[in-house]
């Protein structure tokens, strides 16, 4: 059946232009001369996707996108009824406050008939996907309910309650998502929880670190290249962009990406085109992007690590990932998920943990998150292979580390005054590499940074003699 598309536009030409473009293409368009007309029209038509313009008497795009809203909440709109955006330069501030408020996307004017015809397909794409999944489950005769992506993400914390409700907002939207946290926090999880709760969900899930690729090939590892395009280039290789395309891809460490090539990829975002490197053609792509970093992106920015105009088209959502002692009283039910996955995996039958091992994981303070929790776990089943968990299946000297030793004790770092914050950060990251045994990813994910910085700091001391 063909998708119905509502114009929702007040200057004439542009309306009669947009609808004969649209059904051209094969969709049935009606279109409105204006917000109020257009929720009129919405009610009695029930369109797939609404098409509206940003500046309109009586009443705007954005009233028109809050009433939407509300015939979804209502059951009068089918719940994956889309609304794409337009608006004028010098209006996107609006355009991204309007997908803070459940549009799909935006494009501005004069509309580009290529990347509306993209976005009609990628909302379309959403509707067939939800659609049969609704039918499958009612033919079985089962009750309607959300695919279990968060299943992964335990917790009934306040914390954990609140980063679930926001995935479950924002997934069925094509808006960026920045996820910010610590190191180990789960913010991989929680940019495969928005695809798997996505129309793009039956298409590729690609994630990059960007802190793990040297900065002489993370171009070419996500905008592709050409043959002969740089030494080594022997045949043509598509990027992650390419990869993932229809799908999303997430950008982990978004911090650690050069300034240059933050500069490309922020123009892919706004064009949804790209260039490979040797390449003089343009290819469009239709991806999703998430990005993560263990940093406060406003202090990057001001360090100059992340651009600010990358940061704005990458944060129209936000999703913190608290740290796991901000909710330790989830570390029960987040140990019993391990455990079933452990057994599953290593063929143990380990039952639970005892009383005093999880008053015991509850007082720690975890500078390595849940990373670290599914570590110590996974290695106190496979030890003990059945039976309950005590503290004596926890790994010698758990808790001796620099980041939980009393201040005074052997692990501490005593800095005096009138040192410089150079040196004593110096201090700060050999001490807590000595207390790891020079196990750098473990002394990166217990400062807080990528094991990239911790080995660049290192080259510079060891550039300098202060090693």
């Amino acid at each position: 059946m063909q998708e119905k598309v509502l114009i929702v536009e007040d200057e004439v030409h542009a309306r009669t232009g947009l609808t004969e473009l649209v059904t051209s293409w094969g969709y049935r368009a009606r279109g409105a001369a204006d917000g109020l007309e257009g929720l009129e029209v919405a009610t009695a038509w029930s369109p797939a996707i609404v098409v509206t313009d940003l500046k309109m008497p009586r009443m705007d795009g954005m009233e028109l996108l809050r009433r939407i809203a509300e015939l979804k909440a209502r059951g009068s709109l089918p719940e994956w009824t889309c609304v794409v955006m337009l608006t004028a330069q010098g209006s996107i501030e609006s355009a991204v406050e309007a997908m803070r408020m459940g549009a799909w996307d935006y494009l501005p004017k004069p509309v580009d008939p290529a990347r509306l015809k993209a976005l009609l397909e990628s909302a379309s794409r959403q509707q067939e996907v939800e659609t049969a999944e609704v039918s499958q489950i009612v033919a079985a005769g089962q009750p309607v309910r959300k695919a279990t992506a968060l299943e992964q993400l335990v917790g009934s914390s306040p914390e954990m309650k609140a980063v679930c409700a926001l995935i479950e907002r924002v997934a069925s939207s094509n808006v960026s998502v920045l996820v910010t946290g610590e190191s180990g926090t789960g913010k991989e999880l929680v940019a495969r929880a928005l695809h798997d709760l996505s129309a793009r969900r039956t298409k590729p899930f690609v994630a990059v670190n960007c802190a793990a690729i040297p900065e002489t090939l993370i171009e070419s590892e996500i905008f592709g290249h050409e043959k002969g395009a740089f030494t080594g280039a022997q045949e043509r290789r598509a990027g992650c962009f390419e990869l993932a395309e229809e799908g999303t891809l997430l950008l982990d460490e978004i911090g650690e990406m050069p300034a240059g090539t933050q500069a490309k990829l922020l123009r892919v975002l706004e064009d949804r085109k790209l260039r490979r490197l040797g390449s003089k053609a343009e290819t469009p792509v239709d991806v999703r992007v998430i990005a993560a970093t263990n940093k406060d992106p406003l202090q990057a920015v001001a360090a100059g690590e992340l651009r600010g105009d990358l940061y704005y088209r990458l944060n129209v959502f936000n999703i913190q990932m608290p740290a796991l002692r901000a909710h330790a009283g989830d570390i029960g039910a987040i140990a019993a998920k391990m455990i079933a996955d452990m057994n599953e995996k290593h063929g143990c039958r380990v039952t639970e943990l005892s009383p005093e091992l999880l008053a015991r994981l509850e007082a720690y303070r975890w500078p390595g998150n849940v990373r670290e929790l599914r570590n110590t776990i996974e290695r106190a089943v496979v030890l003990a292979g059945e039976g309950q968990l005590g503290i004596a299946d926890l790994p010698p000297g758990f808790g001796d580390t620099a980041a939980s030793a009393p201040v005074g004790s052997d692990s501490a770092v005593h800095v005096e005054v009138g040192t410089t914050v150079d040196e004593a950060e110096r201090q700060l990251i050999l001490k807590t590499l000595s207390s790891t045994h020079n196990n750098k990813t473990r002394a990166a994910e217990i400062l807080g940074i990528s094991t990239k910085t911790l080995q660049n700091k290192l080259k510079e001391y060891a550039s300098d003699g202060r090693e």
